[in-house]
């Protein structure tokens, strides 16, 4: 989840506060951006040829021109401060965002505070996240909760249906 005491946005800041340092800084949307932050593109950008999930690191916040560079895989990519609602803080991520990643360490908070999002699928896409070390903090309660909870919510996404329009137009029915 994103929001809440455990949540990644709170994480974030509090992980922000300990691991980048202070100094010049931007603030956008609630948020404050320094040298040196983790921070992850939530849009793909093909002008600026990064994608959904990409994380990089500020490396120069530029005051006067209002803009920031950030170095994705040592390839430095400009902002302008506009911009800035494609990034988001990475020291943490929801489970949903690192779907398709993998990560040395991952320390994964799970209490019922979240009780909605406890669920086997979700835990399990979590513990897989981790190559190396995988650390759960939380309450016996709400692992349990994680466990048993083997429910997968239905999606209606009009799926079978748009197969089915696709195949009756590409096979001439709609003629």
């Amino acid at each position: 989840m994103l929001r809440g005491s455990t949540g990644a946005h709170n994480i974030n800041s509090l992980l922000q506060e300990r691991l980048s340092p202070k100094g010049i800084s931007v603030s956008y949307g609630g948020t404050v951006y320094r040298k040196g932050d983790k921070v992850m593109q939530i849009k793909n950008n093909y002008d600026k040829n990064v994608f959904n999930g990409d994380i990089g690191f500020i490396e120069e916040i530029d005051q006067e021109d209002r803009s920031i560079s950030i170095s994705f895989d040592g390839r430095s990519v400009d902002y302008d401060y506009s911009d800035l609602d494609e990034l988001v803080l990475s020291y943490a991520c929801t489970v949903h965002k690192s779907q398709g990643s993998e990560y040395p360490i991952v320390v994964a908070p799970l209490t019922s505070q979240h009780y909605m999002m406890l669920q086997r699928n979700l835990l399990y896409t979590c513990i897989t996240r981790a190559k190396r070390v995988f650390v759960l903090v939380g309450t016996k309660q709400a692992i349990g909760m994680a466990v048993s909870n083997n429910k997968i919510a239905k999606r209606n996404t009009r799926l079978n249906h748009r197969i089915a329009e696709e195949l009756r137009e590409s096979s001439g029915e709609n003629l």
